[in-house]
């Protein structure tokens, strides 16, 4: 196990150096300038489906009557202007409308958004300053409607710092960009573990090495060496627009904050990146053992480009789903893992089940390598004999 060690740890340094100080590794560090315009897309996509998976729900603390009343006009607006929107209400029974009541049932009741109380000709709203902007003029209308007699409400406002659902939102935004960000570096980087492993498969570098080294150790060590160039154009690019954003300037405070802090979720950003690297450049590792042209090594990596999509759309469309079994499943496999952990890492506080979720990857993928090395040695095998045939052949012919 060391000698596999430190044979990868050869190849690794090999490999690493080759392509941290050749010239074209300049072109590499810009080439984030090119998916650009993806990134902006996604971050589009991003605030489009936080809008639409946003439920919004009012706490309404008013009489029966007037609540009753405030309801029945809403699913008579709704008709006209679309469930989307109006928030939803819903009726608080039995609830003290005095302040301190009202800001800690906010706090301990995640799905509420707000508080209405008082009347429906003087009401207050008691929210956060996102939460009570968004939807006073709503509450206004609504007011406005239900009351038997024209009259113009003036609402009241009180505001708090933050309400549990609008702290699960932002934690929610949070995880959406871990997860553009992790999709958009994986497939912007893993695959050119495949095209390092073609061209010395085509060279024939690959098989003057296995005969000195073993196969797990070339794999592991030139996973680790890409996976170690990554890492220093994500610092690079990380540096860069961290120093553009500071001279710009900006509210670093307004950024939602993760539920495992910061410090704590940009190393857990870090891991996952690094085993999802891993995860797919040995998927890559392993077509690049099964190919041997570069026509055959596109044709099978155009299905697994494929699948990196179908993995994130998996892991995307479970955030909003924790503890649920879709969610599960895309915790539990091994190359959706990264995405949907990171967004746990988002919204969930608890640190230990990263630790496991990190060995399952880096489980799986050794086992991948092993399926790789084997899935090389044989097709290295069929060569052989064909060589040899092709040599027996024409030595009995003359050919």
């Amino acid at each position: 196990m060391i000698e596999t060690i430190r044979a990868a740890f050869v190849i690794a340094r090999r490999d690493f150096t080759a392509i941290i100080f050749s010239k074209s590794f300049f072109f590499f560090l810009l080439g984030p300038l090119f998916p650009l315009g993806i990134g902006v897309a996604a971050g589009g996509l991003g605030s489009q489906v936080s809008q639409e998976i946003d439920n919004s729900v009012i706490g309404v603390a008013l009489n029966q009557e007037e609540a009753e009343a405030l309801l029945a006009t809403r699913a008579r607006l709704v008709r006209s202007l679309g469930s989307k929107s109006l928030p939803e209400l819903i009726i608080l029974p039995d609830f003290s409308a005095q302040e301190p009541d009202i800001i800690a049932k906010l706090d301990s009741e995640k799905s509420l958004t707000a508080i209405l109380s008082g009347t429906l000709a003087a009401p207050v709203l008691t929210g956060s300053a996102g939460d009570v902007k968004r939807w006073q003029g709503k509450i206004t209308l609504l007011a406005e409607t239900a009351l038997s007699r024209p009259a113009t409400v003036n609402i009241e406002t009180r505001l708090i710092g933050q309400t549990g659902s609008s702290s699960e939102r932002n934690q929610l935004m949070t995880a959406q960009a871990g997860q553009a960000i992790l999709i958009l570096l994986t497939m912007i980087l893993a695959g050119m573990v495949l095209s390092n492993l073609v061209e010395e498969k085509t060279n024939k570098i690959i098989e003057i090495l296995a005969a000195a080294i073993p196969m797990d150790a070339i794999f592991l060590g030139k996973l680790f060496a890409m996976l170690g160039m990554a890492l220093v154009g994500i610092t690079v690019w990380s540096t860069i627009g961290i120093s553009v954003a500071l001279l710009v300037g900006g509210n670093w405070n307004a950024l939602p904050s993760p539920a495992v802090g910061w410090p704590l979720f940009c190393l857990l950003l870090l891991l996952y990146f690094s085993m999802a690297y891993l995860l797919l450049g040995s998927l890559f590792l392993g077509i690049g053992a099964m190919a041997t042209t570069v026509r055959e090594v596109q044709t099978l990596s155009m299905p697994v480009t494929m699948g990196q999509l179908l993995v994130f759309f998996l892991a995307y469309s479970a955030i909003t789903k924790l503890g649920e079994p879709m969610e599960w499943f895309a915790v539990l496999f091994p190359f959706s893992s990264p995405f949907a952990m990171i967004a746990r890492a988002a919204q969930m506080d608890n640190i230990w089940q990263h630790g496991l979720a990190l060995i399952w990857q880096g489980v799986f993928t050794m086992i991948i390598i092993r399926f790789s090395v084997m899935l090389f040695r044989r097709n290295v095998m069929k060569s052989g004999q064909a060589a040899r045939k092709k040599s027996l052949f024409a030595r009995v012919t003359g050919k």
